[in-house]
């Protein structure tokens, strides 16, 4: 499907829309970027498509003609197939992108959206599950470590001991460096199963973050203690984010 083109292909992509204007703008777009596209109509299309090609990534719709986005999750999973899926939403309804990361999604993206943060999307969900299958189970965000098969957390050479759902926050947080997340992505990811509608508990959390990530005392070069320089900044009326700091 692809032309002669000057850069090496970034990652097979499958885009599944029964819309032809979407596929096409995303094919334009995806090929721009440096993705091969394939595509499909239905989701039983899909599913053929999806099986021939085993591609690196799903751009796939929730409502089909067919079988929802949804129900093709679910049997590509149960054919085995791993393959990362950014759900494409028609309405910004939490409970469809709770039931999309339920079965199986990476990622969302509501329509309508534009075609640079479906790029954006694309290239951290494939950041993040190449990183998983590397040798190196460490995700860095400057001096801050998770080590994912220990799920160890250090600051400065310093442990921070953190609860569960402190440390899944705090990998969705690391996951997405430099990028601001809204409370309801947040939301949507880290209280996944036991979602309850409440963006303050995402504060709440994010206190209890600051506190232990941001709050390490270490040593400078005149021998007095101070704390680290803060990674998580809040963007107001935005969202959070987690940075390396500006030197």
């Amino acid at each position: 499907m692809l032309g002669a083109m000057s850069k090496p292909i970034e990652a097979s992509i499958v885009v599944v829309d029964d819309e032809p204007s979407i596929r096409e703008l995303l094919v334009a777009s995806l090929h721009f970027a440096g993705f091969e596209v394939n595509t499909a109509a239905s989701g039983s299309e899909a599913i053929e498509v999806i099986e021939k090609v085993e591609p690196d990534l799903i751009v796939l719709d929730v409502m089909l003609p067919d079988i929802d986005g949804f129900t093709v999750t679910r049997r590509i999973r149960q054919e085995g197939i791993n393959a990362p899926v950014l759900f494409l939403t028609a309405r910004d309804d939490t409970q469809d992108k709770v039931m999309g990361l339920t079965v199986g999604g990476d990622d969302y993206v509501t329509k309508p959206f534009s075609l640079e943060e479906v790029v954006a999307r694309i290239r951290a969900i494939l950041r993040r599950t190449r990183e998983q299958v590397e040798d190196d189970p460490i995700i860095r965000v400057g001096d801050l470590e998770i080590n994912e098969d220990s799920h160890d957390v250090t600051r400065a050479g310093q442990s921070v001991d953190l609860s569960p759902t402190e440390y899944k926050l705090l990998r969705y947080l690391m996951d997405n460096a430099g990028r601001v997340l809204s409370k309801a992505q947040i939301l949507d990811h880290v209280w996944q199963y036991d979602w309850g509608g409440d963006a303050a508990i995402v504060e709440s959390y994010i206190s209890y973050l600051r506190k232990k990530v941001d709050g390490v005392m270490v040593e400078g070069e005149d021998g007095e203690k101070h704390k680290v320089t803060p990674l998580i900044e809040t963007k107001r009326g935005i969202g959070y984010m987690i940075r390396e700091p500006k030197s």
